[in-house]
């Protein structure tokens, strides 16, 4: 019956050993090893005061100075074992570590057992009660020790305590021939309460090494994560990095039709909407520089540029951007911008961003009412705000409301487009430029949300790139150009829109797609005053290549290079080298007044075929 029952322990205890991962396995294998060392070890000198004792009361103490000296060369063994074991430790995996040691400390664990019960064995019937009782104490508190300590391996520790206990609880009617009748339930009561310690403390110690793989695999899964992550942003930047110049396309193409059709208007009427044209396509170049930028920045190639920033022009502009929409939501925006001159110390580009985001964010969650951006004075700093009077954020949710991806239920039913980054982008920008950022809600009531900026001189203030070019001289009111120009570009569409624009301001324009066939219009009689060449063209030649061999062709003609690339070597060279570099999307006015240097009326006459 005592062996089934065993049996059923022993196959329980395996089970749980077996239910743990194989690191967690060692770890139980290296916390009961290094326990049973430390039990042998102490043996010597728990059975050496008892030696002593039996030969200070002149009783024979040979046999337990045996046992003791036994004990010596087990703990000498002991120590071998234990660099053998670390030895291996270091150099075997965990699986096999386990698979290896495993039965070794089960058979270390009953052999110590046994041995150590042999203390009551050798001592049985020739010792007074007082020393039976105290040796007895002794052994009970060792088994309590190890029941605390030992039991990481279950079943190692229950191979060690029904060989010790077992035989000290057979053994008690020769310890004690006058009091058995009372110490033997006393020893019975003693083992089921130390094995159910024992018990409860193998749970402890799985749960422990549980908790040890789940802090393991929580933290390989966030590594995980991270890198996952961190690819998803290297592969968004590089696209962003090496699309730039498809994506630029289409808007430099349509900031040129507009020009041209702004040209050929004559109806008063369609000046504002054309106007609004150009903001909108201005507006779309200067937020793709911003998402460059943050790239940038991200990857560690840039840092936010700190300056003073002109506050009024930069709200008068991200106002205007939206008046169109707010109005035809039936929504009120309005700018109440700084009486005094104001200027704040940041990243123009990250602060038109955030304000951007902001507007955009309070427009698309306001039904009624309308929107207020202002600056005030606040110290030393100015706060911007952006006051709406839309759904409010609820308290649950403000402390998530500038996380990526975070929109509550209320906000998506209003609108389900986008996926919540505006916020996130806002505090990303805020972050890297040191500024102060928050929001005060009252639900279904309106939000506002801050930032705080240190003041700057606004004296050494600069207007932004946008609404600079916003009040720069209108088009419509530029000086005639004439003269020849030979453009190497090869998109179709930016071809006509080259053409559009250059049939407007009257200069002769020649498109080709390749130097191959920019020479055959040179060996035609084509005499071009100016040369204006893309540098990724599909033929797979360098632009600059081709611009530096048709001016040689053409010397006393100018050139520049027009790309949408920002950070490619040859464009770079041709700056280093005096070339003039036009980054697309280009600005009609830009282009204007470089045409307009270059195509002089008297030169003009003088060179025309």
């Amino acid at each position: 019956m005592s062996g089934s029952i065993s049996q059923r322990l022993g196959l329980r205890a395996a089970a749980a050993e077996s239910s743990v991962s194989p690191r967690a396995r060692a770890r139980l294998v290296d916390m009961t090893f290094e326990r049973l060392v430390f039990s042998v070890n102490a043996i010597p000198f728990v059975g050496l005061p008892f030696v002593v004792w039996l030969h200070v009361t002149g009783r024979d103490a040979r046999s337990l100075l045996v046992w003791t000296l036994a004990y010596c060369l087990a703990a000498g063994w002991m120590q071998l074992e234990r660099r053998h074991y670390r030895r291996e430790r270091a150099q075997s995996d965990d699986a096999a570590m386990a698979e290896r040691w495993l039965p070794v400390v089960r058979r270390i664990a009953l052999v110590h057992g046994l041995c150590l019960s042999m203390a009551t064995v050798l001592t049985a019937g020739q010792v007074t009660f007082d020393f039976a009782l105290l040796l007895h104490i002794s052994l009970a508190a060792i088994l309590a020790a190890n029941a605390t300590h030992q039991t990481p391996i279950l079943g190692a520790f229950q191979r060690f305590f029904f060989a010790c206990w077992g035989v000290v609880t057979v053994n008690v009617p020769w310890s004690f021939p006058h009091h058995w009748q009372v110490v033997l339930p006393l020893t019975l009561l003693y083992a089921v309460a130390i094995y159910r310690h024992a018990l409860i403390a193998n749970q402890f110690f799985r749960q422990q090494v549980q908790l040890e793989d789940d802090g393991i695999r929580l933290a390989e899964s966030y590594r995980l994560a991270k890198e996952a992550a961190e690819d998803a942003l290297r592969a968004k930047n590089l696209f962003l990095t090496t699309a730039s110049h498809d994506l630029r396309q289409p808007v430099h193409a349509m900031g040129f039709l507009i020009e041209a059709i702004a040209q050929r208007n004559r109806d008063p009427a369609l000046n504002p909407p054309l106007e609004d044209l150009r903001r909108s396509v201005r507006s779309v170049h200067l937020m793709f520089n911003s998402l460059l930028d943050l790239s940038k920045i991200e990857q560690g190639m840039a840092m936010p540029r700190s300056a003073p920033v002109a506050l009024a022009p930069i709200m008068e502009e991200v106002a205007a951007l939206f008046r169109e929409e707010a109005h035809s939501r039936h929504l009120d925006l309005r700018v109440r911008v700084p009486k005094q001159a104001a200027a704040v110390l940041a990243d123009a580009s990250l602060l038109r961003q955030s304000l951007v985001n902001l507007v955009h964010n309070a427009l698309r969650y306001t039904q009624r009412g309308g929107v207020l951006l202002s600056a005030r004075r606040r110290e030393a700093d100015w706060l911007l705000e952006v006051w709406d009077t839309g759904i409010g954020v609820a308290n649950e949710d403000k402390s998530r409301i500038y996380s990526p991806y975070y929109r509550n239920e209320y906000a998506w039913r209003i609108d389900s487009a986008g996926h919540g980054l505006g916020l996130a982008v806002v505090a990303r920008c805020a972050t890297m430029m040191g500024a102060a950022y928050g929001l005060d809600s009252v639900e279904r009531r309106g939000s506002r949300f801050w930032l705080r900026f240190p003041a700057a001189d606004p004296g050494q203030a600069h207007v932004h790139a946008m609404a600079a070019e916003s009040q720069a001289r209108p088009t419509s009111a530029l000086p005639p150009l004439s003269g020849c120009c030979l453009i190497v570009e090869d998109d179709p569409v930016v071809v006509r829109a080259w053409g559009s624009l250059m049939q407007a301001w009257h200069v002769d324009a020649h498109c080709a797609a390749s130097a191959t066939e920019a020479i055959a219009l040179l060996h035609a009689g084509l005499r071009p005053q100016v040369i204006l060449c893309d540098q990724r063209l599909r033929s797979g030649e360098s632009g600059f290549e081709v611009l530096k061999e048709l001016l040689e062709r053409c010397p006393g003609a100018s050139g520049a290079m027009v790309s949408g690339e920002f950070d490619s070597p040859a464009l770079l060279q041709a700056e280093r080298e005096g070339y003039v570099v036009l980054r697309k999307p280009v600005e009609p006015a830009q282009l204007h007044a470089l045409l307009y240097q270059w195509l002089r009326p008297e030169e003009t006459l003088h060179r025309a075929s």
